[in-house]
This record gives structure tokens, C-alpha cells and sequence, in this order.
């Protein structure tokens, strides 16, 4: 509504004058303001603020008039009436030297008592006094003859006042009660009012205020006719008039709650002055003691200096507040002019101070003010823009639309940059207003208003802005302006006579293109209302213009009905239609219809805001006209803080639609007005119409002040049955937020506002002479954009209400945003607060009916966790009292495959149960986290597993989050994978792994072999179900998430291995296990030219895809950062740890690889819908390496790599085409590698078989010719490649010719073991399948020759950490690798 902006400003004064101002006054227009001192009084100018005159008065006659005490101007800023400390009224008349640039608009005047001054006197009595100084014969009214009763209806029985000497301390008309609001000496409280026109001691009567009685001052506000009465205790309590009986009616209190304030709330002294702002739309109070308090009109607090960095230094050491003597608002309000109470204490000071300086210096601070747009014209009210106005500026929250197509502007703003530096909008970039836009940041998009306009129609009166938040227009004095924001240029009236002319008196509003207003001609003395084309050059040629009987108070625009409130208490609704004739369209205006409204409304000046309205009561609404939502029901009358609505009566014949026009259709009569709410600040309401969120978009929003808001919610009938004849199809909830409500997103469910926010800047100043700055006295007040969700509230009182079904309705058609989540969440965690923090029994406790509304959605199990997540552990049993147990809960988790909630839920039964059951529910976890491959999640059940095991004991062991992984964590399953490469890590400077102790990754189950402390029986449990879990894969001839599941949780996978080789780690079927790995590692199966129609390629199962520009990549951890920036990974893991480990295996690389040199590529699955990666052909895959790279078998050997023909270049190209992706084949190299250490021999033969190296066939029969390798293995392996070569032979002859290759030291072996085999068993049966299978062997042979014949161990070592490193990150890339693969022939 109103906040504070930057520092006060303290005034100069010319004039050599060591008197201290003691009272300041604005005149009734606030372009002057009266400074009064014991002997002094001088009249300034308000913008700029310079002295214009000043009157001394003579010693002689100061001596006899006393000190002056108070000023009052006349209504029309003629004179000045001044009174002194001795009972003198002065008399001071101000010639009036106006020129045209100081009209004074003609509005009606509120003040009835025009000619008389009324001067209460401390001898009890009331004197009406002339302006020219004479009573006029009128007697002194003595107020003991007034009576004073409890309401007026029983005036004429009132008791009098009674004692001599009693007699008013303060008093204030009010213009629309006809009264005067006054505070007795002993503190009662009360409100005087004639009786007739005659002001005289027989017609007056007195209404008490019953409950006060420690009054100290008083403040009318006439727009909503409440009287604010300050307290001796620090509140102020706001009192209005009841209309029917008279009596004075407690409305709201005004206090500092000990909530907020706990230092100071019962400290502030009385309460010393109290202003209301010239719209009536806030109120500024202050205290004996100190302080400034603003508060809106019906008790919501806006600011407060009492707390906060107002009230301390950022050293954290307590100001001593500004206490106050006198204030009085500016114009408009953007200013308020304080009398600084201290400032006489300091005058001729300190001595190092220049004396003659410090008399200059003022006691007088401005302090500026920005505010709402809504607080003068309120037909902004439809808007979803949050709008504010200062003195020479706007601030807007629709000004970052460009972020989302400029990211540069968007780093540009991090920090504190000046407000105004904001990004150019682009062309159309704001066609609609999202919540990216709406929500965006905290900065305000800040339009200077143009300084030509600025220079004569100061002060800006009234601004709009349009619905896309394109185009703003502001109210001078005269004429207005308006700005693009997409061009950045204003326009002003081409010619000043113009602009000078008219007067804008309703406000401005927009629609479409056009600006509409109502205006005072100032020559033809005219009220008109005006349309303007904004396109088009701002001149009255262009304007459309129509003339209105009466002086226009309110204006409104809905769809394309215009609606004027008039000075007569009329309502005229006008429909306007644009005219696309000629080169500029213009709108024309019609009368629709006139509604007379003198019959409720007491006095024009009380309505604050006019709106048209689609909404109905239960007359209306019938979910079978739909199309009637929008239409113009009603109208929405905010009279002095009352809403009433005036709705279309339905009740007589209706005309069909198509028969009769538009026009003729909303000519229906109005019902009588019916009272809806009361204490309401704004209204907002809408005129889309969205199916899906019919309960937002066509309810009606008010905000109530301090009662925070209320919603006018409209009731359905669910899948469109006939309602219930008893149930109401509207209700009003209300509802509290934090923020004070400045706009409505009705589809978004939010609440737009500002907030006032502060920056301390006294650091800047350290001499003891600079105390006295302002900069160090005050903080620097900046503005800032906030938001709050309200939907929960809502929901949760429909439930309080047993509107459970409504409530679904209303939250299932809010499913889809993406805080409805946090929206259940807050509901449930609010309703648990307050029922388990509550100290008396709950007779109807609402959580149970939460946790069952929860229930509906899929969000559920989420919602009951993270709540009790947050809410404290004393809190836990009454939540899952109602939501369930917890371990049910858990197994729902598990269910739903909802690994991440379950394993928060694992956290609650740490806490609630004994730890029996927490490693129970732990192992189910882990059991099922390890199927998935949730690498994440399984370190941190290991690390859990072990916490429970160190913490056995009945009582719930503390949450094991906090453990710190031992020194070496990430790195010690390194250290068993290979001798060569443990060598290569352990040689590396220890600063390398500084890293580890950021991470919070589980030490592996080896780690039981470093860290003393940890228990070996938990260690050997979570070894076994690893042991298990790698059996599982290893029987189901699943290598490739073997190798992830090693890589990622640190598993001793030779060790484990060796143990297993004659069980787990024996291959039961070669074929079966060939066929996996071809499928598990997208390896495409042999092809043979001559028979390639025949192949298995031709039926697109199997495809290749990949990125050119990863098969330059020469580390892995590029091909880490690749995958996650191109979204391939779709698991929510955590990418920390791996990058680690693989900075430390790129070191190692460094360190240790000397042998050939290995090259990584990334495997980019190629999706339906195309993908961002370029799919390249299998050629590419060879980019980089050449035949000599490694052992290449061919068909025929004797081909010569110089001359090739064209059936060999079909021969090589697909030789290239059978090989697979480079990051399987690297991945099978490091199994390979792998198994050979371990041992596992008939392993490392279908290895070899599918990268078909005959080099590492060649190895594992050395090895078996040279140990004493097991009989039943040999045996094995061999049987294995009979049933490979069988398979071969029917199945797939594209592996012929590689066995063709092996066959000779197959037989060589057997032939030393003594075992013939009949050689004609490897004979090929189709000589072009032969070719056809051969092809990927011979390849991956190649491959896997160049590294494992290799003599360095380096190279091993290099390669295995590539293996690692690949194996680490396959398991993100998982979920997308089973789709197909393109292998191009060429």
C-alpha cells in the first residue's frame, strides 16, 4: 500500500533563526505547508521545498500573545489561524497571487462549517469564531449543557458531562458523519454531533465511547468515516458510527503485538499523534517515547520503526528512536513532513561544529513515500500486475520478460545493481505475463516519468497499467501521459493548451489499445469522458469524445462495458466498440444503462471503488450456461469499507438470446444492494473464464486489512448432478497471509505484493561528529516484490467446513502447479502445529481429515515425510497417529517404487523404533536400491547399515547423515582392483584425494580392512548381501551391471571372484552368454557381404549412434560432463562423487599410461524423436585408429592394404560396421581385464569371443598350458566353444571365420591335453555366414590385443581406470540404452 523510500531529507532554512519549529501544518490542497515557532511562522512551498515568506513577531506583542501553539488554515488557503500559549486566536491573511498554473479544481466541498473556525477552550466551553475574527452574536457553547448518552436514540435522556472542569484536548470534524470526534481531559472519549443545521448548545448531542478512557488524541478519516482515538497504553482504537442506532462501534485496534515486538511492545508511552494520509488509504502513528507505526485503513501493519534496523546499529547496539512533535502529510502522500522532537536539544551543540550551520539546520525530515496504484484508482483492481507510484516514478513487476530470452541480462542482474538497469525489451517478448515474468526476481522494472510532463502537473495523481503490462499511463494535475515499455518512449500532448485543459477526475483505465478517462473540460466547464488510440499521436483530433451529466468520482472498464460513478450517486454503464474507419481506429461510446444509487449512499465521496462483476449468488449460477460466467452480473460497491453488490435481477420473464441484441440483453434491472462484507481494503476479480479452474477464476477476492483476506468461493455440484437444495452455492473464507495483498494471479493461486526491506549504511560513518547524519540515523529503504501461496488456507477451510468434496475439486484442478506440492505439505504441517502444540483438548481435531484429503493425491507419502522431516521429533506421534505407521508407509514406498521416500522414511523409524527393526527396513531397501542401480542411495544405506550397527542399543540411534566417510572413502576400492593400478594410486602426491572430505560417500564395504572402529559383524552383514547381490547378476549373465555395481560402491570384485570361480563365476552356457553381452553391451552381432540381405542388421534391431564430437573426447570425465549436459542421465543421482573420482583417475592416467594410447567414446542412444547428437556412421567409430593399431584378422590374409578392390573395401567397411560402440568396448576390456586376474578363464573366452581377438583366446591357453589350470574348467571351455561353434553354424555365420582363426591352438591345446577334437567339427558351413560372424570378433579382438598383450603394465593400469571410469557413469546412461541401435553399412 505505502512504503518508505531511500533516506528522510532534512529542510535548510535560509534565514539566520536559532527558534526550533514546534508544529508544521499543510494547507487543504498540500501545496503549502505552515511552519510555526514560539515566535515564528513561515509558509513553504512543497515541491521544490523552499521558504516562500516569513512573519516574526514583534517582542512586545509576543510577550503579551504567549509562545504559539497551533495553526489551522482556512478551506481555501487564504489564512492562517494561529493559536498562543495565552488564549489568543491570530488571525493571518495570505493574498492570494495565483496564476494559471495554480487552479484549483472544483470539487465538491466536505466541509459544511466553510466560514467558521471552532475553538475549544480549557474553561469547558466552544466558541464559533468568523474567519474575519467575529462571533458573530453566536454564544459560547459550555460543553456540561451538551448531553452525552450511549447512542442517539436515547440522546434526549443523555446524562451531562457534570463537572466544572472538564474540557476537550483534541478534536477533529468529520465532514461525512457531520460531527466532530473530540478527547475530554480525563482521557473519555467521544463524538458530537447538531441535530439540525443550527450549531447551538440545544441542538448538539454527545455519543460516548464506552470503553475508553485514557484517550490522548484523535484523527477522523472521512472517505471510510472512522475516528482513531490514540491511547495512554500505546494503541489506537479506530471507532465508526453505527448507521441505524447511532452508537459509536469499536472497528479495529491498532497495536504492536509482543509477537513482533517483544522489547518494546509495552513500552512505547501514549500514543502522541496520529495523521491520517490525504487518499485515507493508510495512517501514520507515533508514541511519547518514539517511533513511527503506518498502518492501512482497517489495521494492517505496513512499517514500524521500533524494530529492526531502525532501532539498531549494525553493530547491534539500540538507536534511540526519533521522537516526533508534530507531522503532516504531503501531497498525495508521497511525502511526510516530521518535526524532529530531539532536534531542539542540539541546537549550538557541539563545538566543533559550525554554529551558523547548525542554525540552518532544520528540525524538519521528509520522509518519501512510494505507493500502491490501487490506493487511487482502483479499477486496477482486475489487473495480475502489481503497480506502484512515487512522486517522479513508476515501479512495475511485469518489467523482466526479457530474462527468459536473454541469459546475459539475467547474470547481469546478480548483486546490487541499480534498480533501473534493466535489459531492452524485445519485440512482441511480452505477449503473455507467465509467472516466470510475474514472479521473476526481487527487482522492480523502474519508469521514470517523463520531467517535461512532470514540471507542471506535479503531483502525479492517478496511474494504469494494460493487460499484457506493455503500456502505463499516469494523471498529473492536468492532462496525462502515457509510456511504452517495448519502445521505452513516452508520449505527451503535442500541444499544451490541451494537456492544461482538462482535468482527469475518475481515473484512467485501459482497453486494448485505448486509454479511456473521465475528465473536467476547464473551457466549455464540461465533464466528458475521453478516448484515447494509444498508437496514434496524443491530440484531442484523435479522441473520442462523449459528455457525461455529472462529475465523474469513479471509473471502471470490464470486457467492453465502460462504468462511471458520478457525483449524483448514479452508475452509468457505457458499452464501447472500436471503429476500424480510416488510417487511426477510434472506439465509439453508447449509454447502456443508468442505475440510481442516492437511495443508499449517504454522501458520493464514501464510495471507494466501483466495479463490474461476473459474479452471481446461487440465483445465477447453473453449471448449464457456462457461457454466462462472463458476462456483467453485478456491480461491486466498496462504500466506506463496505462491499455491496447489486446484482441483474433474473426473477422476471427472460428475453432469448437470440432473439434480442447484445445491447438489449444487458439492459436487464439491478436487485436491491445486498451487504457482503465488511472492513474490505480491494476487491479483486476477473473477467477470464477458464474451464478447468472455474473456483479461482470466478470467485471474488478481498483483502479486509489486519483480518487479512477473504474469498468469496463459488460452490459446484461435482460431475454435474443437481445440487443440494440446502447447500449454499457460495461461501466466504477468510484466511491470513504475511504479506500485504497488492495483486491476485487467480489461475496461479498466488498473492502478489511488496514489502519494505532495509540496508544499514552506518558503518560509513565512524567519527563521533557524523552521528547527527541521517545516513547513520535512519537505514536506506528499498521496496521489495514478494509473493505467497494461499491455496492451502483455502483448502483447509473448505475441510474445517465439511466441504471435503469442494476442496478435491478445487485442489485436483490446481494438480499441475508446480508448488501444489508445497501447497499440501503447508497444510498438513500448519494443522499439526497447532492441534499437537495445543494445551486444551481438541473436541474435533481437522488433521485426520488432512491426512485423509492427502490421501487422494499421488503426492501423499512424499507430503506426510517431508513434513515430518521439518516439524520436530516431539511432533511425530500425534502425525502418524493420523497418517498411519510409519513402517506401512515404508513398505507403500517400496511398493511404488519410490526409493527416495522410503529411504527418508527409513530416517523417521530410526528415530521411532528400535534399531531390530531400522536394519530390517534398511536391507529391504538396500536389497531393492542395488536391483535398481540406485548407486546413491546404496552408499548411503551402507553408511546407515554401519551406523546402526556402531549404535545397537534399545534406544533410537542418533540420524547417521551427519558421519564423515574415513580419509580414504571415495578411493580405497582402487587399491584392489589390479596390482598395477593400486602401484599407480598409491604412487600419486597425497594432495590429490584433498577432495574426499567434501563428500559424504560411504567408505565400501573393504573399508572394514582400514577403519578399527567399525563393527565387523555389520561389516560381514552388508559384505554378504553385496556378495549375494553379485551372484544374482553374475547367474544371470548381467557383466555390465556387474561392472557398474563394482564401480560404484567400491566391491572387491577379484577377491569376490576368485572365491567364485568354479561357482557363481562359471559360464553354464556360452551361447546364452554371448547373445547377453551382444545384447547387454549393444554389440552388434557379425555380418558377411555376400549374404548381408540375409543378415540379422536388415531388421533395424540393432542401431549405432554417436556423437562425432565425443570420439575426440581423450578423458572420461569429459564424457561425464557431455552426458550430463546433453540430459541423457534421467536418474536423480548426484554427480559430485563421480566427477571426483574421475579427476583422480585422469591423474592416475597421467601418471601411468605410457603403452597405446586408448581413446573414450560416449554412447548417445539415438531417440524417437531425434536427438541433439549427431548420429554418424559406424566409420566414424574408427576414426582415429588405423589396422596396425592391433591384431586385425581378415578373412584372407593376403590382402594387400594398397590396392583395394571393391568387394575388399565391402569387406573392411564392414569389419567397421560389426564393431560396437567404443564405450562397450572399453567397458568389456576392463571385464576382461577383471576376470583374467581373477581367474575365471571360460569368462575371458566369451569375451574374447564377442570383441573376437584371437590374441586373447592365445592368452587364456597360455595360461591354461603353463598353471595348473582345472581340468573341469578346460573341460568347460571347451565344450563351450563346440556349442558356440554349433550356434555359429546355424544361428549366426558371421562367427565362423573367427573360430576358423582360434581353431588351430584349440586343437594344438587339446591335442597337448590329449584330448582330440575332430577337426571337421570347425569346418564352415556357409562360407559367406562364416564371413558374416567373423567381422566383430576379429574387431573387438583387435581391441582388446592392444591392450592386454601389451608388456607394459602401465597400459593395463591406463585401461582400467578408463573401464572404471566408463563403468561409473554406465549406470546414468542406462535407462536410455535400451532402446535400438543403427549400425550403417556401407
Amino acid at each position: 500500500m505505502y512504503f518508505l523510500s531511500g533516506w528522510p531529507k532534512r529542510l535548510r532554512c535560509p534565514l539566520e533563526t536559532l527558534e526550533q519549529p514546534l508544529h508544521i501544518q499543510t494547507d487543504p490542497q498540500r501545496a503549502f505547508f505552515a511552519v510555526l515557532a514560539p515566535s515564528q511562522l513561515s509558509i513553504w512551498y512543497s515541491r521544490p521545498s523552499v521558504l516562500i515568506v516569513s512573519y516574526k513577531e514583534l517582542s512586545k506583542p509576543a510577550s503579551q500573545f504567549g509562545p504559539y501553539k497551533q495553526a489551522e488554515w482556512r478551506p481555501d488557503s487564504t489564512m492562517i489561524a494561529v493559536s498562543t500559549a495565552n488564549g489568543y486566536i491570530l488571525f493571518f491573511d495570505i493574498p492570494s497571487s495565483r496564476d494559471k498554473y495554480l487552479y484549483e479544481p472544483v470539487y465538491p466541498n466536505l466541509q459544511s462549517m466553510l466560514e467558521d473556525l471552532l475553538v475549544a477552550t480549557a474553561d469547558g466551553l466552544l466558541h464559533l469564531i468568523h474567519w474575519d475574527g467575529m462571533t458573530n452574536g453566536r454564544k459560547a457553547i459550555n460543553l456540561s449543557t451538551v448531553p452525552f448518552s450511549v447512542d442517539l436514540q436515547s440522546s434526549r435522556a443523555g446524562s451531562f458531562l457534570g463537572f466544572e472542569d472538564i474540557h476537550i484536548r483534541d478534536m477533529e470534524y468529520c465532514a461525512t458523519l457531520d460531527g466532530f470526534a473530540a478527547v475530554f481531559n480525563d482521557g473519555r472519549v467521544g463524538f458530537i454531533t447538531p441535530i439540525s443545521s443550527r450549531f447551538t448548545a440545544e441542538q448538539l448531542r454527545g455519543v460516548w465511547a464506552q470503553d475508553v478512557f485514557d484517550g490522548t488524541c484523535v484523527a477522523v478519516n472521512n472517505k471510510y468515516r472512522l475516528m482513531a482515538f490514540g491511547c495512554a497504553n500505546g494503541s489506537v482504537q479506530v471507532y465508526t458510527i453505527d448507521n441505524s442506532t447511532g452508537a459509536m462501534q469499536l472497528s479495529h485496534k491498532l497495536e504492536l503485538t509482543p509477537k513482533q515486538y517483544p522489547d518494546i511492545w509495552n513500552k512505547t508511552g501514549p500514543v502522541k499523534l496520529i495523521r491520517w494520509s490525504p487518499d485515507n488509504c493508510v495512517v501514520m502513528v507515533t508514541w511519547e517515547c518514539g517511533g513511527l507505526s503506518l498502518w492501512s485503513v482497517f489495521g494492517a501493519q505496513l512499517i514500524c520503526t521500533l524494530g529492526g534496523d531502525f532501532a539498531y546499529r549494525s553493530d547491534g547496539t539500540k538507536k534511540d528512536p526519533l521522537k516526533i512533535s508534530s507531522m503532516s502529510w504531503g501531497s498525495e502522500g508521497y511525502h511526510l513532513w516530521v518535526i524532529d522532537g530531539n532536534c531542539s536539544l542540539n541546537a549550538g551543540g557541539d563545538g566543533d561544529i559550525d554554529t551558523k550551520n547548525e542554525a540552518h539546520q532544520l528540525g524538519i525530515l521528509q520522509f518519501q513515500f512510494i505507493k500502491s496504484a490501487l490506493t487511487a484508482n482502483t479499477c486496477m483492481s482486475n489487473q495480475e500486475q502489481v503497480l506502484l507510484q512515487g512522486e517522479d516514478r513508476l515501479y512495475l513487476n511485469c518489467g523482466d520478460a526479457t530474462q527468459a530470452q536473454n541469459p546475459r541480462s539475467a547474470s547481469a542482474h546478480s548483486g546490487h545493481k541499480p534498480i533501473r538497469e534493466r535489459g531492452p525489451f524485445l519485440e512482441g517478448s511480452l505477449d503473455s505475463q507467465g509467472l516466470s515474468t510475474l514472479l521473476g526476481h526481487r527487482h522492480w522494472h523502474v519508469v521514470q516519468i517523463h520531467s517535461t510532463y512532470l514540471e507542471s502537473n506535479w503531483p502525479i495523481r492517478f496511474s494504469a497499467i494494460d493487460k499484457l503490462g506493455q503500456n502505463v499511463a499516469v494523471v498529473g494535475k492536468f492532462g496525462f501521459a502515457h509510456y511504452s515499455l517495448l519502445t521505452k518512449k513516452w508520449k505527451l500532448f503535442g500541444n499544451i493548451t490541451q494537456e492544461q485543459n482538462m482535468i482527469v477526475t475518475g481515473g484512467i483505465a485501459w482497453w486494448n489499445d485505448f486509454i479511456v478517462l473521465a475528465c473536467y473540460n476547464l473551457s466549455d466547464r464540461q465533464e466528458e469522458l475521453r478516448i484515447y488510440l494509444r498508437t496514434s499521436n496524443l491530440d484531442n483530433a484523435f479522441a473520442h469524445v462523449t459528455k457525461v451529466q455529472a462529475e465523474t468520482l469513479l471509473l471502471s472498464v470490464f470486457r467492453d462495458i465502460v462504468i462511471l460513478f458520478r457525483a449524483d450517486c448514479s452508475i452509468c454503464l457505457y458499452s464501447i466498440e472500436r471503429q476500424p474507419d480510416g488510417p487511426n481506429p477510434t472506439a465509439s461510446i453508447q449509454v447502456l444503462q443508468e442505475v440510481s444509487m442516492s437511495r443508499y449512499i449517504p454522501h458520493p465521496f464514501l464510495v471507494v471503488s466501483v466495479t463490474l462483476t461476473s459474479v452471481r449468488t446461487e440465483t445465477g449460477i447453473s453449471l448449464k450456461m457456462p457461457q454466462q460466467a462472463c458476462e456483467a452480473e453485478s456491480i461491486m460497491l466498496n462504500l466506506a469499507g463496505q462491499l455491496i453488490m447489486v446484482q441483474r435481477d433474473r426473477s422476471g420473464p427472460q428475453i432469448r438470446e437470440k432473439d434480442s441484441s447484445p445491447n438489449q440483453r444487458k439492459l436487464l434491472p439491478f436487485c436491491a444492494p445486498v451487504v457482503l462484507a465488511q472492513s474490505v481494503e480491494n476487491v479483486w476479480t476477473t473477467c477470464r473464464a477458464n474451464k478447468q479452474k472455474r473456483h479461482l477464476l470466478e470467485a471474488l477476492w478481498l483483502s479486509c486489512g489486519g483480518s487479512g483476506m477473504k474469498v468469496w468461493l463459488p460452490l459446484f455440484p461435482r460431475d454435474h448432478r443437481k445440487p443440494h437444495s440446502f447447500l449454499s452455492r457460495r461461501i466466504m473464507l477468510p484466511f491470513h497471509i504475511n504479506i500485504y495483498p497488492l495483486a491476485v494471479l487467480f489461475e496461479d493461486a498466488l498473492v502478489l505484493g511488496a514489502v519494505n526491506d532495509t540496508v544499514l549504511y552506518d558503518c560509513l560513518y565512524t567519527h563521533s561528529s557524523a552521528r547527527q547524519h541521517l545516513e547513520v540515523l535512519f537505514p536506506f529503504c528499498i521496496v521489495e516484490r514478494t509473493s505467497q501461496i494461499y491455496l492451502h488456507h483455502i483448502l483447509r477451510q473448505l475441510l474445517v467446513r465439511n466441504l471435503g468434496e469442494q476442496a478435491l475439486l478445487l485442489a485436483h484442478s490446481c494438480a499441475t502447479l508446480p508448488y501444489f506440492p508445497h501447497v499440501l505439505e503447508l497444510m498438513l504441517h500448519e494443522v499439526l502445529e497447532e492441534e499437537a502444540t495445543s494445551r486444551e483438548p481438541i473436541p474435533d481435531p481437522l488433521l485426520p481429515t488432512v491426512a485423509k484429503f492427502i490421501t487422494e493425491f499421488p503426492l501423499f507419502l512424499q507430503t506426510v515425510v517431508h513434513c515430518a522431516r521439518k516439524t520436530e521429533y516431539a511432533l511425530w506421534n500425534y502425525l502418524f497417529a493420523a497418517v498411519g505407521n510409519p513402517k506401512d508407509l515404508f513398505e507403500e514406498c517400496l511398493m511404488a517404487q519410490d526409493l527416495d521416500t522410503a529411504a527418508s522414511y527409513l530416517i523417521i523409524l530410526q528415530n521411532m523404533e528400535v534399531p531390530a527393526v531400522s536394519r530390517q527396513h534398511a536391507t529391504l531397501l538396500f536389497n531393492t536400491a542395488l536391483e535398481q542401480g540406485k548407486w546413491d542411495l546404496c552408499r548411503h544405506m551402507i553408511r546407515f547399515l554401519k551406523a546402526i550397527g556402531s549404535g545397537e542399543s534399545e534406544t533410537p540411534p542418533p540420524t547417521p547423515t551427519t558421519q564423515e566417510p574415513s580419509s580414504t572413502g571415495g578411493f580405497e576400492f582402487f587399491r584392489h582392483r589390479s596390482i598395477s593400478l593400486s602401484q599407480s594410486a598409491e604412487n600419486l602426491p597425497a594432495n590429490k584425494f584433498n577432495l574426499q572430505k567434501t563428500l559424504s560417500m560411504p567408505s565400501g564395504p573393504s573399508g572394514k580392512r582400514w577403519s578399527k572402529d567399525s563393527d565387523c559383524a555389520e561389516n560381514m552383514y552388508i559384505d554378504m548381501m553385496l556378495w549375494r547381490h553379485a551372484r544374482r547378476l553374475l547367474e544371470e549373465i548381467r557383466l555390465k551391471d556387474l561392472g557398474c555395481f563394482a564401480a560404484q560402491l567400491g566391491f572387491e570384485l577379484i577377491g569376490w571372484l576368485c572365491k567364485e570361480r568354479a561357482r557363481a563365476a562359471r559360464v553354464e552356457d556360452f551361447v546364452i552368454a554371448l547373445k547377453r553381452l551382444h545384447k547387454d553391451f549393444l554389440w552388434p552381432f557379425p555380418v558377411i557381404p555376400a549374404c548381408s540381405v540375409n543378415s540379422p542388421f536388415k531388421n533395424g534391431k540393432y542401431k549405432t549412434a554417436v556423437g562425432e564430437q565425443l570420439l575426440k573426447s581423450q578423458s572420461a570425465d569429459s564424457f561425464l560432463n557431455v552426458e550430463m549436459d546433453t540430459g541423457v542421465s534421467s536418474a536423480p543421482q548426484s554427480h559430485s562423487w563421480l566427477s571426483t573420482i574421475n579427476s583422480s583417475q585422469r591423474e592416475m592416467d597421467t601418471v601411468s599410461s605410457h603403452g597405446p594410447h586408448m581413446q573414450d567414446a560416449f554412447l548417445s542412444p539415438l531417440l524417437n524423436k531425434g536427438d541433439e547428437c549427431s548420429i554418424g556412421s559406424a566409420t566414424d567409430l574408427t576414426e582415429t585408429s588405423s589396422i596396425v593399431d592391433g591384431d586385425w584378422t581378415m578373412v584372407d590374409e593376403n590382402i594387400s592394404t594398397l590396392s583395394l578392390t571393391q568387394s575388399e573395401l565391402e569387406h573392411l567397411s564392414l569389419e567397421l560396421a560389426s564393431k560396437g560402440p567404443h564405450k562397450s568396448q572399453v567397458q568389456l576390456r576392463y571385464l576382461l581385464h577383471i576376470f583374467m586376474e581373477a581367474g575365471c578363464l571360460d569368462w575371458c573366452i566369451v569375451i574374447g569371443l564377442i570383441l573376437r581377438e584371437s590374441s586373447i583366446i592365445n592368452q587364456v591357453f597360455i595360461i591354461m598350458q603353463s598353471s595348473d589350470a582345472d581340468g573341469e574348467i578346460w573341460q568347460n571351455i571347451k565344450t563351450g566353444l563346440h556349442a558356440v561353434d554349433r550356434w555359429a553354424s546355424t544361428d549366426c555365420p558371421g562367427y565362423k571365420p573367427f573360430l576358423n582363426v582360434i581353431k588351430p591352438q584349440l586343437q594344438k591345446l587339446s591335442e597337448i591335453s590329449e584330448e582330440q577334437v575332430q577337426p571337421e567339427a570347425f569346418q564352415p558351413v556357409n562360407p559367406c555366414k562364416v564371413t558374416e560372424q567373423a567381422s566383430p570378433r576379429a574387431e573387438e579382438s583387435r581391441s582388446l590385443t592392444c591392450h592386454s598383450t601389451s608388456p607394459q603394465s602401465d597400459s593395463g593400469s591406463s585401461s582400467v581406470s578408463r573401464h572404471e571410469e566408463d563403468m561409473s557413469g554406465a549406470e546414468e546412461e542406462d535407462p536410455l540404452q535400451e532402446g535400438s541401435y543403427d549400425c550403417t553399412v556401407s
